[in-house]
């Protein structure tokens, strides 16, 4: 019998605990919002490709059956690694451009199709990504070329790879290239930023260059654009021309753009998308996240009066994002959020203001994809409102969406600690139930007349607390 009492006197307290474990009044209602029929506006972009991506030559149909999930879970935008033959051929992730305008169609540097797939099924996943209400990035790479054939240069006194015709790397036969259309040449000895590739380092000074990439009516841009039906950039390693490039090139053909300007000084960058008129990936935020929850281990970092980012200082140009392509692969750990951190990082950018990145390989990983669309489902619902910071020590992090008349935003509590956490804040809502939507933490907590309120969190989690009706 004495077993059974302890036992009884053990449920009824995990079910006083379950109901609340602070202690504000008896909570009238714990049924959580239908966030599905809460739409803020908010959407994500997917970065869908990562390095060295497999099987060869299959990568558009791989992810043209995905598209309608994605579309579902708050994306508008699919990213695209760059589309057209490289030098490497069969092996290349269109870093190392030979030819802009082969998607898939000419054999040359040992292949028909690209890493990708042929031309034909990249129209159709563009085709079906248009149908299913999704616009398409593509990827420019116009700071250098490679896969060119010898010509003596006399501006460099020797032999160089600057020839780019029809037998020489460009197939096509689209905007082909010899010495003069690379530093240094007449009107120029070298781009305004970091010459990546020496002697093919694409000269934008040029006029022929200016036109073949962007200005006249048959240019790469507007073939891109009208041909091949992207519906925006992503322009890469953008310290290696001029930001007038791009601007020239928005002006020219328009649509979305953002650029990799891979600097984590948020005035760097805020100097940039300024010049440019495009977004920028926020390095600053980046860098962030990565001492916030890994390299320093202190929260302090996330505290943005004293740590600004490029979401604070032009909030409508800033790509949020917590890894892609290059920082997955990079050897620096300083360059990559570790994985059991990831999460954590994704609950700051998908709660906070900006333009959230998906990497592709962090969405199909299944021990994220679950909550990392609960995440999604919450930026698209409740992160919306002014930003409110509560608190942030050396693990602990606390900061509020204060929500607009359609929905009622939310508090979000990191925690980058070995054992669980709770904080008393103030919040908006007086007299609530809270409930935790990431479905951390299946407590719930009522604020008291003035907003009071002690909510817990996991260890190493993060908890995202909002109103049930």
């Amino acid at each position: 019998m004495k077993y059974y009492i302890y036992l009884l006197a053990g449920l009824l307290a995990f079910s006083c605990d379950k109901k609340s474990n602070n202690d504000n009044p008896e909570p009238q209602n714990t049924v959580p919002l239908d966030l599905t029929k809460i739409d803020n506006g908010n959407r994500v972009m997917m970065q869908a490709f990562y390095w060295d991506v497999t099987p060869l030559g299959e990568w558009w149909n791989t992810i043209t059956p995905k598209l309608t999930e994605w579309k579902a879970n708050g994306v508008d935008r699919i990213w695209l690694p760059p589309a057209t033959k490289g030098a490497s051929g069969g092996y290349s992730m269109g870093y190392d451009p030979s030819d802009y305008f082969d998607f898939g169609e000419y054999n040359q540097h040992g292949t028909v199709k690209t890493r990708f797939g042929s031309r034909a099924e990249l129209e159709n996943l563009i085709s079906k990504a248009h149908e299913s209400g999704l616009q398409v990035i593509a990827d420019i790479v116009i700071g250098h070329n490679n896969g060119g054939g010898k010509e003596w240069n006399p501006y460099r006194n020797k032999e160089t790879y600057t020839l780019f015709d029809e037998t020489h790397g460009n197939a096509s036969g689209k905007f082909n290239r010899n010495y003069e259309c690379f530093h240094p040449n007449k009107y120029a000895t070298s781009d305004e930023g970091a010459d990546f590739y020496g002697e093919q380092d694409l000269s934008h000074k040029v006029p022929y260059v200016r036109e073949e990439l962007w200005e006249k009516d048959n240019s790469m841009a507007k073939y891109y654009k009208n041909t091949m039906k992207f519906d925006g950039w992503r322009f890469d390693y953008v310290k290696s021309f001029g930001a007038w490039v791009v601007r020239d090139w928005l002006k020219a053909v328009g649509g979305f753009a953002v650029g990799e300007l891979w600097d984590g000084n948020p005035e760097t960058l805020k100097k940039w998308v300024d010049e440019s008129g495009a977004s920028a990936f926020d390095f600053a935020c980046f860098y962030a996240l990565e001492k916030a929850l890994d390299r320093n281990k202190d929260m302090h970092e996330l505290m943005t009066d004293t740590h600004p980012m490029l979401r604070t200082l032009r909030t409508e140009k800033a790509v949020t994002f917590t890894a892609n392509h290059d920082t997955e692969k990079d050897k620096i750990a300083d360059n990559t959020i570790a994985p059991d951190k990831k999460l954590m990082a994704y609950a700051y950018i998908l709660t906070h203001s900006g333009y959230p990145c998906i990497f592709y390989s962090d969405y199909e990983n299944e021990a994220f994809k679950a909550k990392l669309q609960k995440l999604m489902l919450i930026n698209r619902s409740l992160a919306v409102g002014e930003e409110k910071f509560h608190l942030a020590s050396n693990t602990e992090y606390v900061a509020s969406r204060l929500g607009n008349e359609k929905s009622p935003g939310l508090v979000l509590f990191i925690n980058n600690s070995t054992l669980p956490a709770k904080r008393t804040i103030t919040t908006h809502w007086k007299n609530k139930t809270l409930i935790d939507y990431s479905g951390n933490s299946h407590l719930f907590f009522v604020t008291d007349s003035d907003g009071n309120v002690t909510i817990q969190v996991p260890a190493n989690s993060y908890t995202v607390w909002s109103i049930g009706k």
